[in-house]
Order: structure tokens, then C-alpha cells, then sequence
């Protein structure tokens, strides 16, 4: 099988057209895509990968997010809780009745590409993967995740927060991080959708995806890109926002600082 990038990205611009590309929110998610795909290329190269990985990978960022526009068209949304789960309507899209998958590649016929590419988009937001995950499709999905994940941080840095979470910029800089949030970040996991009742609990959830980053590839991209650490220094006008935010910064740089010691203990 060959993977003609060239005419995913033409069927990708030409699926994105019929979207309002002058909605930021929809130039959001184009340019976010076309990070994922590179991000994924770049982790997969760090562990090795080569040839059809490599385009694999790159493929799965490409379409990982298929179910964005249409989200967004029907619900005027990012927020799932709020709507639909992205990641499983997109492969709904893709893989299901409508088969945009067809308009991507002229031959479906490697069966073991096309499982992994359903199955990581339709795990890339999930909260945990599932455990009997395992082999080369853990792999990829791992390497999606991480990506977006990555591409996650400088999207809340460069885009208005108060455009990703529908909410008045005085809801975000006043509220205060709930106590279940803070006790995810403290046990250095992900934050679970059904803790956050605030506003600020969003941004602190993105925080949060750190302690998830599988690769340690991915992790020195998320601190050298910068993004991450404007992201940590986040200014609430909540005085005790932001002794929360402190903390959370103290708590992620002792876990980065033992991730950087398990990786060079490995090499």
C-alpha cells in the first residue's frame, strides 16, 4: 500500500471548504490538524519508526479530528460534555455510512493500517486506553495522543480562552479550581470531564495532560516549544486561583524533573 499525502491533504482542504473557514474556531482545528500530523511524524521518527509507520502516523494526526467540523456546525461547540464525543463521531464519519474515508485513499485494502488508524482516532480523547490495548496499535495510539496533547497547550495559549470554553472572560479569571481537580493534579494524572464545574477547571484540565505524555520526545517538545509554561502562568484575578496554579506548577516541574531522570537512567 502507498499513502498519496498529497491527495489527503487536497481531500482534507476540499472536506474543510465546505465549513466556514473564516469561523476561528474553524481555522482552529485546520491548523491544529496539520501540527497533530507533524507532531505524530516527528514522535514516530524519536522511537524509531520508518516508511509506512511513518506515514501511518502522519495519518492518524491528519484525521483524528474529522469530527470537529461537524461538531461545531451542529452543536456550536468544542466541548463534548456539551454535545458529542468528537473523537468517536469521527470515525462514525469516516468508517461509517457516510465512508469519508474513501475520499482520503484509493485502496483499502491493508487491513492492519486502516484498524489502527480507526481505533487510535476513536481512542485519541479518551481518558484511559483501553488495558487490553497492546502492540503496535498501543503504539500509535500513544503517539497520537501525545501529539495532540502537545499541539493542545499551544492552542490554549494562542486562542482566546474564552472562545475553547464558551464562557465570559470574568466566569474564568474569578472561579476558583475545584477540589477534585486539584486532587487529580496532586495524584499527577488526568482530570476526569465529571470533575470540573468551574470555568478555570478546563484550563487546569489541559494543565494536567502533562503527567500523560507517554514519549519523552514528547515531553521535552512541550517544554521547548514554551507554550506549556505560559500555559502554567495563567493569571486569575482570584487571589486563591492563584496560589492553585502555583502549586500545580511545583507539582509538574518535580514530575518533569523525575521523568528526565527514569529517561536518561534508561538509555
Amino acid at each position: 500500500m502507498k499513502v498519496d499525502r498529497q491527495k489527503i491533504i487536497e481531500e482534507f482542504g476540499n472536506y474543510t471548504s465546505d465549513y466556514d473557514i473564516s469561523d476561528p474556531k474553524i481555522k482552529l482545528k485546520v491548523d491544529h490538524t496539520y501540527r497533530v500530523a507533524s507532531l505524530c511524524e516527528r514522535i514516530a521518527k524519536s522511537i524509531g519508526l520508518e516508511g509506512m509507520d511513518l506515514d501511518l502516523a502522519w495519518c492518524c494526526g491528519m484525521l483524528h479530528d474529522i469530527g470537529r467540523f461537524e461538531q461545531l456546525r451542529r452543536y456550536n461547540t468544542f466541548m463534548d460534555s456539551q454535545s458529542i464525543d468528537h473523537a468517536q463521531f469521527g470515525v462514525e464519519l469516516l468508517f461509517g455510512e457516510e465512508r469519508l474515508i474513501d475520499r482520503f485513499f484509493d485502496n483499502l485494502e491493508d487491513e492492519e493500517f486502516f484498524n489502527i488508524l480507526h481505533d487510535a482516532i476513536y481512542y485519541h480523547s479518551a481518558y484511559r486506553l483501553p488495558e487490553d490495548m497492546e502492540g503496535r496499535l498501543l503504539m500509535f495510539s500513544d503517539i497520537l495522543r501525545d501529539a495532540d496533547k502537545v499541539d493542545i497547550f499551544r492552542v490554549n495559549v494562542e486562542t482566546p480562552l474564552e472562545d475553547i470554553y464558551n464562557v465570559t472572560t470574568s466566569e474564568l479569571v474569578e472561579s476558583k479550581i475545584s477540589d477534585g481537580v486539584m486532587d487529580a493534579i496532586a495524584a499527577e494524572h488526568a482530570v476526569l470531564r465529571d470533575l470540573k464545574h468551574t470555568p478555570i477547571d478546563n484550563v487546569a484540565g489541559h494543565m494536567a495532560l502533562f503527567f500523560e505524555l507517554i514519549y519523552p520526545y514528547s515531553m521535552e517538545v512541550a517544554r521547548e516549544q514554551g507554550y506549556y509554561d505560559k500555559l502554567l502562568n495563567f493569571q486569575s484575578n482570584n487571589f486563591e486561583t492563584n496560589k492553585q496554579i502555583k502549586q500545580i506548577r511545583e507539582i509538574v516541574n518535580k514530575f518533569y524533573e523525575k521523568s528526565r531522570k527514569k529517561s536518561r537512567q534508561a538509555i
